[in-house]
């Protein structure tokens, strides 16, 4: 049962979640399940995605494997939910990838991987549940899970270049594609807590990342997970081509304010030390 939205919320609805086989994917695809919809989870590897199904409510979730980098794989998968099912309403495209490392040690295979899977792969699959599903049935939503900060992450040049691909690319087809009633979003996420997040980078930068979000905390997956939900349902019918963070504020400044340097003995901010003025230098007031 969601912990935000009343019950039967997203009855009715076909949603495919790509990379639905951990993380955010799974959170989101049990939160959308949870609400009503009929959810198909995708993704590389088998098994982590019928443990996603395991978790949901009995038969709410299915999972099929699709690499989303293979134009044939992708349209074989959305045929099939299109044959089942008839409809498809929502797309999240969550399956994504990168790896830290410096731009000068990035090899040309390690740069167009990441947006072979990034761009290519999200390409693919919203140009073929939008062409084979939801421009016929003259509405649907996409969603797809970017990241921030937007002004440049450090040691991911080849994820960062590619996420804001992503992000312009639904801009575009939030434009074309609104004559067909289809709803496009981007999602930036910033640093949540995750298993891949908290186990795959490096020590010093997990336990430090708290402390470079204004908010000072990590995400959690449910967040993200809430918000796709919001915009699944009818209350996210008027909002397309946005780009929205969810990231604690991190887009906006680096780490808590303010910082140590700027702040007094308690804490407080400086602030400008302004002359009082006497009472014969108050300029009248106008009118």
């Amino acid at each position: 049962m969601s912990q935000v939205f009343r019950e039967g919320l997203l009855d009715g609805q076909v949603c495919i979640v790509t990379g639905g086989g951990s993380g955010l994917g799974r959170v989101t695809a049990l939160e959308l399940a949870s609400l009503g919809a009929r959810v198909i989870v995708c993704g590389r590897r088998e098994e982590p995605l019928q443990e996603t199904a395991a978790l949901a409510p009995a038969g709410n979730v299915s999972a099929a494997t699709c690499d989303i980098r293979e134009e044939d794989e992708v349209d074989a998968f959305v045929d099939g939910v299109v044959a089942e099912h008839g409809r498809i309403d929502l797309l999240v495209n969550n399956a994504g990838g990168q790896f830290l490392v410096p731009a000068e040690s990035i090899t040309p295979k390690g740069f167009r991987t990441v947006i072979r899977l990034n761009v290519e792969g999200t390409w693919l699959m919203t140009h073929a549940v939008a062409t084979k599903a939801m421009i016929p049935q003259r509405g649907g939503k996409i969603l797809s899970v970017t990241l921030t900060p937007h002004n440049g992450l450090p040691g991911m040049v080849h994820s960062c270049a590619a996420r804001a691909a992503v992000d312009n690319m639904m801009k575009v087809l939030a434009v074309e594609w609104a004559r067909f009633d289809i709803k496009l979003n981007a999602i930036a996420a910033g640093v949540f807590g995750t298993d891949t997040f908290l186990t795959k980078y490096p020590t010093p930068i997990v336990e430090g990342a708290a402390a470079t979000v204004p908010l000072q905390r990590l995400g959690r997956p449910e967040e993200i997970a809430w918000l796709v939900a919001h915009l699944a349902s009818p209350a996210g019918d008027y909002t397309t081509g946005s780009v929205i963070d969810v990231d604690g504020g991190r887009n906006n400044y680096l780490g808590t304010w303010p910082p140590g340097h700027e702040s007094d003995d308690a804490g407080n901010p400086l602030a400008e030390a302004r002359r009082h003025l006497r009472t014969d230098e108050v300029p009248p007031r106008a009118g």
